[in-house]
Formats: C-alpha cells, sequence, structure tokens
C-alpha cells in the first residue's frame, strides 16, 4: 500500500505539530483519491471527528467514556425522532445542538450552570416546565421545544436561533443578528457544520 497524502490547513497543521487537544477539535475526510484531509472547521460533508479537543471535555461535570459519548448513542435516538417530529424541528439540527452542547452525555453541567444533553439553563427549564434536565427525555423536550420557539422568533433563520441558544435573546436582538462574540460565532459555524454532517450519515 503506498503513503496516503495529506491535506491540511495552515492552523491544524500547527496544532497537530504541538500538541494533541490544545486548541479546538480535529476532523478528517478521505477523498476519491485516497488523500487525506485535515481540517479545525469542517464546512463541507464527509468530515469525521479525529481528535477531540480534551480541554472542552474537561468542562463538563462528569468524566465520561469517549466511545460511548461525544457521538449519538441508540437510547436517545427514539427520544429525539418523536420530539423532533412534534415540534417540526430537523433532526439533523437536535443532533447537531446536543453535540455540540454536551457531548452526548446527560450529566453534563457547564461553568454557567447549563445542565444535560442540550445544556438548559436552570431558568430557562423551569420556563419550559422541564423537571429534571438530567433526563434525557425532560431534557430534549424542552430543548427542542426550546429551538423551535427560537426558530419561529427569527422566522426559519437557523443562524440566528442558534445564537440566539447560545447568547440570549436579547444579545441576538440588541445586535440585530448573531453577536460579534467569538464563543457564539464559533458556536453557530460548529453546530451547523455538524448539521451537514448528520445529514449525510
Amino acid at each position: 500500500m503506498g503513503w496516503k497524502r495529506l491535506v491540511m490547513t495552515a492552523s491544524v497543521a500547527l496544532v497537530m505539530a504541538a500538541s494533541y487537544g490544545s486548541a479546538g477539535d480535529i476532523y478528517r475526510r478521505e477523498d476519491e483519491d485516497g488523500v487525506l484531509h485535515f481540517t479545525d472547521t469542517p464546512n463541507e460533508p464527509g468530515f469525521k471527528i479525529f481528535m477531540r479537543d480534551l480541554k472542552k471535555e474537561k468542562k463538563l461535570r462528569t468524566s465520561f467514556n469517549l466511545t460511548r459519548y461525544g457521538r449519538p448513542t441508540e437510547e436517545f435516538e427514539p427520544i429525539i425522532a418523536q420530539c423532533c417530529t412534534d415540534f417540526g424541528v430537523e433532526r439533523s439540527l437536535v443532533k447537531a445542538v446536543i453535540h455540540a452542547e454536551s457531548a452526548y452525555n446527560p450529566q453534563a453541567v457547564s461553568p454557567k450552570g447549563a445542565q444535560g444533553l442540550m445544556q438548559l439553563m436552570p431558568g430557562t427549564a423551569q420556563d419550559l416546565k422541564v423537571v429534571n434536565s438530567f433526563d434525557p427525555q425532560d431534557n430534549i423536550r424542552g430543548g427542542v421545544k426550546y429551538l423551535r420557539f427560537l426558530l419561529d422568533t427569527f422566522r426559519g433563520d437557523v443562524p440566528k436561533a442558534l445564537a440566539a441558544y447560545n447568547a440570549g435573546l436579547s444579545k441576538v436582538a440588541k445586535y440585530g443578528g448573531i453577536p460579534p462574540y467569538e464563543e457564539t460565532r464559533n458556536y453557530v459555524s460548529r453546530v451547523l457544520a455538524l448539521q451537514k454532517n448528520y445529514q449525510t450519515n
């Protein structure tokens, strides 16, 4: 077997040369010519996770095994399917949000206090009548309901809805679109990229 050629962005090359898990998730894709492509911003279909940002994972309250988490597990599929049907939200979008928010860890807690698979803040969960944010069915139903509300509020504009999910409605309203926050802009780009992957896989 001959050596496969590698293609990667300059930023990714520096990350991989410096240290694993130091600056964002890395994605890999092999094209029809056997060329391997690596990137930290997968903006086209076919890229799959190659190396995770371990610093992000450490922010979750409970340590977990990435052979189980970090991807949709079968136990959540029926819940996601039912909630998406009930509220008319695309499954690929919900899966992407869960992936970005909690890496499919139902016990995840962010430094700001967001909880569960879809990382609901306690106040938001209360408004959505979510009794237990660590219960997958309760959490996903509340999260999908909230996504439906945001999509309706922004007339189906997915990037704006995602920005509001991350930064809050008031921030999106204040700036008339995606706020100029690096975290929020990275979040929107990541979820949209993940959604494309879920649409093709």
